[in-house]
């Protein structure tokens, strides 16, 4: 099974950690870890592998990791899945 690929934009040094939601296709997330030495995006890993209930070292940053928009990859669920547990359906096939 390929890995589950989404948009992620990622507003750091928030005061907590959350998910804001989708805005179109793109998720919301805000991490109070600051963006240096990769902390934020460690964050927005462990962030979202907490609420998918998956391992951290199946989420990672594919591209977009100095960026505040970044590519996620989850590894072993559909997107799908992933939209679902994270607050969005999927279009019908």
């Amino acid at each position: 099974m390929s890995a589950a690929r989404i948009s992620v934009r990622v507003t750091p040094r928030a005061g907590r950690n959350a998910i804001d939601g989708w805005d179109g296709d793109t998720l919301r997330v805000r991490v109070s870890a600051a963006p240096a030495g990769g902390n934020a995006n460690d964050a927005v890993c462990r962030l979202l592998a907490k609420r998918l209930k998956i391992a951290t070292s199946n989420v990672a940053v594919v591209s977009g990791t100095a960026s505040r928009v970044k590519l996620i990859a989850v590894a072993g669920l559909p997107e799908a899945d992933v939209r679902s547990r994270l607050g969005q359906e999927s279009d019908p096939p």
